[in-house]
């Protein structure tokens, strides 16, 4: 197995699109992007690849990602980031610049925001110090070979050589394989958020929050 990781590039985006797009979907059929978009798998990845390259970074920025590749493709990848500066926040100021590119209407954009809600409501705190890790997936030809593995050591590596004094992931509640996987790459189980209204629009009771103290 000849693995390596790079930090993701802006020629990335439509690969970054469908990591995000899995990561959201957990377990289930659906996740957060076909939520807040509203429209096909399509619409979706191209929102998404919007979203990787604006000029405000933010979480879901390539600039934030890990990929790895075998044979020079891409078959997995991950975002960890400081969320003091690159958080929810952050994303949030950058969204005006994808809604226009999508020529979404304001009630467009209110409706998705309205969408977003289940979501935001069982997102985990970030911990004190916490360097963040999110929307994790592989292709599905290559998993349970240890690459999500690679990736969170890669990540981790980073987040310790920043000064962080852990990390932190989110995890559907239900998706009891990854969070054995993140188990196994240390992560403990600190706490979980849960809502009526999450249950409802995605099928699992809430998120989450699993911390690795470095």
């Amino acid at each position: 197995m000849s693995i390596s990781i790079r930090e993701a590039r802006s020629e990335d985006a439509s690969f970054l699109a469908w990591v995000m797009l899995a990561a959201t979907r957990s377990h289930l059929p659906h996740g957060l992007w076909e939520h807040f978009v509203g429209g096909s798998e399509e619409d979706c990845l191209a929102f998404l690849s919007m979203v990787s390259l604006t000029k405000i970074p933010h979480l879901f920025h390539h600039e934030t990602f890990l990929i790895a590749e075998e044979d020079g493709q891409s078959i997995a990848g991950l975002s960890c980031y400081d969320p003091t500066s690159l958080g929810m926040m952050a994303f949030v100021q950058a969204l005006p610049e994808v809604f226009d590119k999508m020529g979404w209407t304001k009630e467009e954009q209110k409706a998705a925001l309205v969408r977003i809600q289940p979501y935001l409501s069982c997102m985990p705190d970030d911990a004190p110090d916490a360097w963040i890790i999110e929307s994790v997936a592989a292709v599905p030809e290559v998993r349970r070979r240890g690459i999500i593995s690679m990736l969170l050591h890669e990540a981790i590596a980073r987040g310790k050589a920043r000064g962080f004094k852990r990390a932190q992931i989110g995890v559907f509640t239900g998706n009891t394989p990854a969070r054995n996987a993140y188990g196994k790459s240390g992560f403990i189980f600190e706490d979980e958020k849960h809502s009526p209204e999450f249950e409802t629009a995605y099928g699992d009771h809430g998120i989450a929050r699993l911390l690795l103290e470095f």
